[in-house]
């Protein structure tokens, strides 16, 4: 039990073990708590993005039917901001004063007996602004600009030496567009104060995060609060941090001394739990004319916030992707009027893999070169930053064998050259890799007297299926029937988990009920260390192994009792331990810790007189390390996929420039793939275990977005000859 071995249980396609109660509608989401007393609130939303509130009359509102409380900045309480967390600075504190950032921001919050009353009323606020010219581009010269906001900018070897040897040099200006998360489950929040404790019901990927954040905000002491989330649904970043709609319906519920539930409108969501935000970006590559890379110029430009602070280093990944001496890259953010943005599945990497794969493709085409040979010939073996070999690295096999699976063989190599009747036809690929990311996380496993497990730490589910491939890993580890295991999360009170977020709890939270496991084991070994009665008597940890319930002795499968044995002999009830994952370190382990890798291929058909664009069929080849379940994982990566085609083809959040205001902010205008636009798709597991941690998984939640924008792009330049460096990729751009 030193490492974990593949077994009967672990990388089955076994069917989630929390869909009985999701599909029977037992799963209760934060939506569908409700408490005795309890009373509803609604929010006022800025209708100007930049000045000063002149004046708020609530008297209207007030008088209003069923109205308990309508708070505004002149009413609320003085409240501290959130904490620094794993994930950067938390947002400013809600309603502090006059001031409008952006417009839709939360000016006030009104409470009544029902949520229609609580609406009625939040129409009836009156208010009088004295309104500024907003920034609302980050090419106003206007906007304030942070350099290098994570201290992440790189620069290796002679950029201007690298580009004096280059035959042929490529450079171009690539364009993303804000994208809004937008889940299907509207977000909310329900409070209930007694005394100084509190318990939120609350759509959150990171329960310990708002537990904490609360605490600071509201001044109580951490432990009187409890955090629930054990079902959240969909989230894609939208539930990392503790928003202002959290923080004001905890403040109503403080005010007036009932439970208080707040439910998000749609179009709320846009300006309420951040959004993917718009970059710029500058790429200029040069290669010799065999085609290797000499180098990479990437400069980023995103937009943040007037008074926050978000993680989105779009320039990154262009860093360590190829084997390329002289690489730069440089990140910019420029402050604007708008909604705080947020990570959305794939932060930053979504984009600049976008403008990357798009310009490499480039170049291979100025060097006369496949782009499948072109990216096999640049291929980092190391680490291109720490010299150092990968923890794991497949993404040579992820080129090859998605290149046969796909039937690339089969491209020929001119734009425009592949039709089928009056379709043009294009073949697109990009590569694709994710950052390592991990942090500390706890988890609790015990064993009780029937036999059975019961495994539990604070993460959530956010449908990647973290219940099912933890009870999975648990039943592994301890032995047991997968029937015989129950694996609980989404509650504070439990061990501490970081968020469902990043590519990385799975990997956390899976070393740590690793290490749980392991040491339960261990607590049964003392227990009997000395009994005579038992098999195991004196046995140490390295000589036993599990299984059917059993501990028994590797060397003689006879020599073994089971838990529940040891456990009555004992008069015990159960046994516990608790399990801690530490995140590896590359200086420790003489290795570059590894995040996934993939290769996309993509098969396009384009309609040059019409200008409609079909993606006709997606192969995703994936090292995801060792693959807990392979039903559940390509779930993500279908689930990924579609997402990419989103974002290559649909989504696009429009602000006026004038106003500051959304124009699309519902499902009838803000455009995303249905199920005609979704194609057949592929996706196929490559490597093995990773090398840094005991279990060797690797996050595959975002690896499957990453690469599609650029994969159809460059299909669309396949089958057209045009080159597409603004998303989403629309019909305007596409007819000849």
């Amino acid at each position: 039990m030193t490492t974990l071995e593949t077994g009967r249980i672990v990388g089955a396609g076994i069917d989630r073990v929390d869909a009985p109660l999701k599909v029977t509608g037992s799963a209760h989401y934060p939506n569908d708590f409700s408490l005795p007393g309890m009373v509803h609130a609604a929010l006022v939303g800025s209708t100007i993005a930049a000045g000063r509130i002149r004046d708020i009359d609530v008297s209207r509102a007030e008088a209003a039917p069923g109205v308990l409380a309508v708070i505004t900045h002149l009413t609320a309480p003085a409240l501290e901001r959130g904490p620094m967390t794993l994930l950067g600075g938390s947002p400013p504190a809600p309603m502090q004063d006059d001031r409008i950032l952006h417009y839709g921001q939360h000016i006030a919050i009104v409470v009544a007996e029902s949520a229609e009353q609580a609406r009625h009323a939040a129409r009836l606020v009156h208010v009088e602004y004295e309104a500024a010219k907003a920034v609302l581009d980050v090419d106003d010269p206007r906007a304030e600009i942070v350099e290098n906001p994570w201290g992440l900018d790189t620069q290796r070897g002679d950029i201007a030496a690298g580009f004096a040897q280059a035959d042929v040099v490529v450079e171009d200006i690539y364009t993303t567009p804000d994208n809004t998360n937008n889940p299907l489950g509207l977000m909310a929040t329900l409070a209930s104060w007694h005394g100084d404790a509190l318990t939120v019901h609350d759509s959150t990927q990171w329960p310990h995060n708002v537990r904490t954040s609360l605490a600071t905000i509201f001044k109580v002491p951490e432990s009187g609060i409890r955090v629930l989330a054990p079902f959240v649904g969909g989230g894609f970043g939208a539930g990392l941090r503790v928003w202002s709609h959290v923080i004001l319906t905890v403040m109503a519920a403080r005010q007036v001394k009932r439970p208080v539930k707040l439910v998000l409108s749609r179009p709320e969501m846009f300006t309420s739990v951040g959004h993917r935000p718009n970059s710029v970006q500058q790429i200029k590559i040069g290669a010799t004319r065999d085609g290797h890379l000499v180098a990479i110029e990437h400069y980023g430009m995103s937009s943040v916030a007037m008074e926050d602070d978000d993680y989105e280093p779009v320039s990154f990944g262009s860093a360590v992707a190829y084997a390329c001496p002289n690489v730069l890259t440089r990140d910019r953010q420029a402050r604007l009027n708008i909604p705080c943005p947020g990570s959305m599945r794939a932060p930053a990497e979504g984009q600049g893999n976008f403008a990357l794969e798009s310009a490499i493709d480039d170049v291979a085409h100025a060097v006369g070169m496949d782009p499948l040979e072109f990216r096999l010939r640049n291929y980092a073996e190391e680490h291109p930053l720490q010299g150092l070999p990968w923890s794991s690295k497949a993404l040579r096999e992820c080129y090859l064998e998605g290149a046969e699976r796909f039937g690339w063989s089969r491209r020929t190599p001119e734009p425009g050259s592949m039709r089928d009747g009056r379709w043009l036809i294009g073949y697109g690929l990009a590569g694709v890799s994710y950052p390592f990311y991990q942090v500390p996380c706890q988890a609790r496993a015990s064993v009780r007297r029937d036999g059975s497990a019961y495994v539990h730490s604070a993460a959530t589910d956010i449908g990647t299926g973290t219940y099912t491939v933890m009870t999975q890993l648990a039943a592994e580890l301890l032995g047991l029937e997968v029937e015989r295991v129950r694996f609980d999360l989404g509650d504070s009170d439990m061990p501490y988990a970081p968020q469902a977020g990043g590519s990385g709890l799975t990997g956390a939270l899976s070393n740590a009920v690793h290490t749980a496991c392991r040491r339960l084991v261990q607590e049964f070994l003392d227990v009997v260390a000395n009994d005579t009665a038992s098999p195991l008597r004196g046995a140490m940890l390295d000589d036993v192994t599990v299984t059917d319930g059993r501990i028994h002795r590797i060397e003689d499968v006879a020599q073994g009792e089971s838990y529940a044995d040891v456990l009555a002999r004992h008069g015990l009830e159960e046994l516990s331990a608790d399990g801690r994952s530490t995140p590896p370190r590359s200086e420790d382990l003489g290795m570059a810790l590894a995040g996934a890798f993939g290769a996309k291929f993509v098969e396009v058909r384009v309609d040059p007189a019409l200008g409609l664009l079909r993606v006709a069929r997606v192969v995703s080849a994936i090292d995801g390390g060792r693959i807990l379940n392979e039903k559940t994982a390509a779930s993500q990566i279908i689930g990924g996929t579609v997402g990419g085609i989103s974002q290559a083809m649909f989504e696009e959040t429009a602000t006026d420039r004038g106003t500051g205001r959304i124009a699309n902010a519902t499902f009838g205008d803000y455009l995303m793939p249905v199920n005609a636009d979704v194609p057949d798709m592929e996706v196929l597991f490559v490597g093995g275990p990773d090398r840094a941690t005991a279990v060797g998984t690797k996050g595959v939640g975002e690896i499957g977005l990453v690469g599609l924008a650029a994969a159809i792009g460059n299909a669309v330049h396949h089958a057209t000859g045009r080159r597409i460096r603004s998303l989403p990729i629309t019909i305007d751009q596409l007819m000849l």
